[in-house]
This record gives structure tokens, sequence and C-alpha cells, in this order.
């Protein structure tokens, strides 16, 4: 059975030309929502659909999306609310550390003397560096910045990631 990963959610049409808006979560856009691209739109109630981009564009905070047969807000309004999926089988091998956010998102995350910190609870993307955010049950989460001189190893493996902390970024109480 083929396994999907999420790549984003449509969350509204825009526009009156077949243009989605979508909150991407995706770790490379420019890949998922290139022109020819298949995704696949999975909603309650309606048979998983295999869409084929045919233009994507950055707008606000949104990738917006037209695909291919949908070139009208009447084709696309019932896509709403729906879940944008890529087959496990697209996607493409990655180079020596990169790693696709699901297999990161869960793992323990230690610091430089082998302290457990948290768990990897999400990835949010700031233009500039990742920043990457350890849920610590009971306490605030911690915020890391994904640099490489905080994520020192990410060992798919061993399922584990170390990391080391810079002075002053973590307060003690928390």
């Amino acid at each position: 059975m083929t396994e999907y990963l999420n790549v984003g959610k449509i969350v509204n049409t825009h526009g009156i030309r077949g243009e989605v808006r979508v909150i991407s979560q995706t770790d490379f856009p420019e890949e998922r929502y290139k022109k020819g691209a298949k995704l696949t739109l999975f909603k309650q109630g309606m048979q998983p659909l295999e869409l084929t981009i045919t233009n994507h564009r950055k707008h606000k905070n949104f990738d917006l999306l037209t695909f291919e047969g949908y070139p009208n807000i009447n084709d696309v309004e019932v896509f709403r609310d729906g879940i944008l999926k890529v087959s496990e089988h697209d996607l493409t091998d990655l180079e020596e550390n990169e790693f696709y956010y699901y297999e990161i998102i869960g793992l323990p995350v230690f610091d430089e003397k082998g302290v457990l910190l948290g768990e990897m609870k999400e990835i949010i993307q700031t233009g500039a560096n990742d920043v990457w955010v350890i849920g610590k049950k009971g306490k605030k989460d911690i915020l890391l910045p994904y640099i490489e001189s905080v994520v020192k190893n990410v060992d798919l493996d061993a399922e584990e990631i170390h990391v080391e902390i810079p002075e002053g970024l973590i307060d003690d109480e928390n």
C-alpha cells in the first residue's frame, strides 16, 4: 500500500481563475509545486484525486496553486479544507545531512551532555534559517535555530538528534 505525506492544506480559493490558497507543510515547496508536479487531494467524502499543477506563486503567507483541468473557481470550490499529499514514490533522494520533516518530527533531542531536552515537535520556516521547536513535557517549548553551530547531528538510524545549546538560549527555570 502506498504511503502519502502531507504537503499542504487548501484553506480557500483565490480569485475566480481556479487558484487555491494552500498553507504549506512541505520542506521543498519549489519542487512540490512546480509545473507538472502531481499531488493527491484527500478530503472527507471524496475519493482521493490526483491533481497536476499548472501554476504556483507565493502570496503573503500562502502558496497559490492552479491545477490542470480546473480553470474556474467553481471547479476548485469543492477542494477547500482538503489535504494535498505526495506519494512516497515521488520523494526524491536527499543530499547528505538533508532529511524530510516527517523523518525528524517526534525524535528525541539531546544536548551536548547527552541530557534529553524533549521531542522534536515542529519546524517553523522563517525565510532565513528554520527554527526547530523542541517540546518539553510540562514546560515551555525550546526554540532552536537550525544552524550548524547548534544542530550537531541528526541520526536517523539511531532516531535521535544532538544539539549544542548556545549560552543564554535556555532559561533553566522553563
